[in-house]
Formats: C-alpha cells, sequence, structure tokens
C-alpha cells in the first residue's frame, strides 16, 4: 500500500488476549514499507513475547522507561518526535484509562502524553468493559483531544461472550494506517448532513422547536471528517462546537435549512438528515409580541419543506441517509419512511425510552436499508456515529464500487 511506504508507525501493545493480532499487523505493516516500532507494556508481554515482534519488525522491541541502554539520553523522548503515528493496538481499557487521565506511569504511556504526532487506538476488551459509563467517558475525552478511535469490532470474544469489544483484524487495521497516511478512505468524497433542531418564529420572542441538542448530527460530521470526507455540517440553533476539519452552515428555521442543503448538494455524495426538522411553521409569524390577553388562541400552522424527501427526489441524488425519531414500532415506521422518501438507509431510534434520544450522550438505533437491517446497541453517540459511518460507507461503496463513486 503506497500510504504505508517509507512511514515510520510506533505499535504500542497492551495486555489483553487480542495481542496476537499485533504480531500480524506488524508483518502487514513492514511488508508494506512501512518502519515499525513496537513499544510493549509489561502486562502484553504476558500475551505475546517481545522476540515474536522483533523477529517481525526488525528492530528491538522497547518495553521500559527506564532502560540504561536508551534513557541516558531521554530516548522515550526521542521515540516519541520518531513516529509518523502511534497505533495503540489492542488498546485495553485499562490503558485508555490511563492515557485519558495524562498518566505517564509506564513507556507507552509517557509516549502518548509527550508526543505531538497523531494516535490512534483500536480498542480490544470484554463486551461489559466496553459498554461500562467509565470506559465511555474516557473515549469521549480522548475523542476531543483528537485522539482517533479505530473499532472495536463486534462478535464473539474470548471469554465466551457476544458483543462489542473484538480488537478490529490486522487486515482492516492495516488499511486503516494507509488510509490515514493518503487522507482517509474516503478523501475526496463531499458529506452534507444536518443537524440540531429548527425553530419557527411565532412572534420575536416565542418559536416552535423541539429537544434536539444536535449531538448525533455533530458526532457523524466528526466521523465522516476524520475518515477524511470533505464535510458540510448545516445545523439549527446549538450549544457545540464544530468537529476540526468541519465546514459548519448556522441557520434557524426549516427554509433556511432547506436553501441551505440545496445551495451545498452540489457534488455532494453523501446527505445525511440528521436533523429534527420542525414538520410546520406558523403561518404568519407577529411583528410584535404577542400578549397574553385572550383565555385561548388558535395558532395556524403550514406545513415546511420536507428535505430529505427533496434532496432524495433529485435528478442525480446523492446516497441518502435519513433519521426517524419514533415513540412506537421504530422498525415498522422507519421501514414506511424509508420507502415514502425515497431515501436508501434510514436510522431510527426510541425517543420515549429511558435511555438515549434527544438531549442526552448515549442512543442506540435500529438502521434499514433495502434488504438489510441491524441494531446498533446503545452507546455514546461518539462510538454510535462511527459505527453508523462504517455501515454507511459499506452500502455506498455497493452503489459506488470504483475509486471515484461521482
Amino acid at each position: 500500500m503506497a500510504g504505508v511506504r517509507g512511514k515510520k508507525v510506533l505499535l504500542g501493545i497492551t495486555g489483553g488476549v487480542a495481542a496476537y493480532k499485533s504480531a500480524v499487523l506488524t508483518r502487514l505493516l513492514v511488508k508494506s514499507g512501512a518502519e515499525v516500532q513496537v513499544v510493549m507494556t509489561a502486562a502484553a508481554a504476558e500475551f505475546i513475547t517481545p522476540t515474536t515482534l522483533q523477529a517481525l519488525s526488525g528492530r528491538l522491541v522497547r518495553q521500559s522507561l527506564f532502560d540504561p541502554a536508551h534513557e541516558a539520553a531521554m530516548g522515550h523522548i526521542e521515540l516519541a518526535r520518531w513516529a509518523d503515528l502511534i497505533l495503540v493496538a489492542p488498546a485495553t481499557a485499562d490503558f485508555l484509562a490511563r492515557m485519558a487521565a495524562g498518566m505517564a506511569d509506564d513507556l507507552l504511556a509517557t509516549l502518548c502524553l509527550a508526543t505531538s504526532v497523531p494516535i490512534a487506538v483500536a480498542p480490544a476488551m470484554n463486551q461489559g468493559m466496553w459498554s461500562n459509563p467509565a470506559t465511555e467517558d474516557n473515549l469521549r475525552r480522548l475523542a476531543t483531544r483528537g485522539v482517533l478511535v479505530w473499532g472495536p469490532d463486534s462478535g464473539l470474544q474470548a471469554c465466551g461472550e457476544q458483543g462489542p469489544g473484538r480488537l478490529l483484524e490486522p487486515e482492516r487495521l492495516h488499511q486503516l494506517v494507509n488510509d490515514f497516511f493518503v487522507g482517509g478512505d474516503l478523501a475526496g468524497v463531499r458529506v452534507v448532513l444536518t443537524a440540531g433542531p429548527t425553530r419557527e418564529p411565532i412572534d420575536p420572542v416565542r418559536y416552535l422547536t423541539n429537544r434536539s441538542s444536535g449531538k448525533m448530527g455533530f458526532a457523524l460530521a466528526a466521523a465522516f471528517a476524520n475518515r477524511g470526507a470533505d464535510v458540510v455540517l448545516v445545523t439549527g440553533p446549538v450549544a457545540l462546537a464544530t468537529p476540526n476539519g468541519v465546514e459548519r452552515v448556522d441557520v434557524e428555521t426549516a427554509r433556511e435549512m432547506d436553501e441551505a442543503v440545496m445551495g451545498a448538494l452540489a457534488g455532494c455524495s453523501i446527505f445525511v438528515g440528521c436533523a429534527a426538522v420542525a414538520d410546520y411553521r406558523p403561518a404568519v409569524a407577529a411583528g410584535q409580541k404577542i400578549k397574553k390577553l385572550e383565555e385561548h388562541r388558535t395558532l395556524e400552522l403550514v406545513r415546511n419543506p420536507d428535505i430529505l424527501a427533496r434532496v432524495a427526489a433529485q435528478p442525480s441524488p446523492p446516497f441518502t441517509v435519513g433519521f426517524a425519531a419514533e415513540t412506537q414500532s421504530v422498525a415498522e415506521y422507519a421501514e414506511q419512511k424509508r420507502r415514502a422518501k425515497g431515501v436508501d438507509i434510514i436510522a431510527a431510534n426510541l425517543v420515549a425510552g429511558e435511555e438515549g434520544g434527544f438531549e442526552r450522550d448515549q442512543n442506540a438505533l435500529t438502521v434499514l436499508w433495502e434488504g438489510g437491517m441491524r441494531e446498533l446497541p446503545l452507546a455514546d453517540k461518539g462510538q454510535l456515529a462511527r459505527e453508523l459511518v462504517t455501515l454507511i460507507v459499506n452500502e455506498y461503496g455497493k452503489r459506488y464500487p470504483t475509486e471515484d463513486p461521482r
């Protein structure tokens, strides 16, 4: 892979059963022309020997922060500056916690704290540990610092349990490293997303709106940008920071969002309608504050433009993804919406449940497309966004299998 050739990859290995996959990853990276320096924690050596990794990488494996052969000249600082990318695979729950806390209690943690180069972590742990709120909080903190999170996969685990937490396969990690160096697997792909609520004015001080916080849409924008896409985020009024590498367009009403989306569609390959757009607006917005005089007041409402359906109905529409917020019969109503609006994928969530949905940091999704369905279980919206983007990209790739799908 041309993107990896000549690059310097510091491969950190922490103590988990999945450490055996790091040997295969090392071999793949070296075979592709990368220089690989392996750094192991003490626990990692309980699962795979340094001798194996030294033979595969062709370099002496580093293990100790206090190795006299290297630390006389502050070798750990030199090593932190040497790499083009630090990849920790597998990254255990313990290591993620120490990294999130900014600890420097072993060589690998010190390197991650001292370096200025990009860091990627590939989590691997029991599904219960993965879904623990402490792990979710640690990952959220790392993501805000720009740490890339690759995975995990879901399936049968070494402990016999089933669920998310499996280390991505070495071939997939190899591909992600290559994509990182060439700008991401979505480099050159233009993505337009909507996020947040809209506000429909009743008078100068009142408006109709909903409870959308915009968190899911912003997480999706970040996930697409991290994979190299050119992202335009059209957002209603929210109190969220713009993700790195994302072009932001702020709007207030549904008609303003519709105008901004239509103006951004040129060259768009993927459209994701995540905003909770108001279905109706007041027929007339009063020019002055409405006084509380009458016991009863009638408010006439008119339909707002259906942005998602309008995008899907374009002569050459982008690959279109919609969202459905339901309070019952989630899959049934979502599939009806997918067919009625003509979109490629619909992601539905239950907003009346005790967990997830509007104004919360977690969510769960039922994702449907023609001939397929997948349940994405309750997770931090950042992780959920990464999983959904992977699913979208897979289906998008089936539709456009060539290098330039546009």
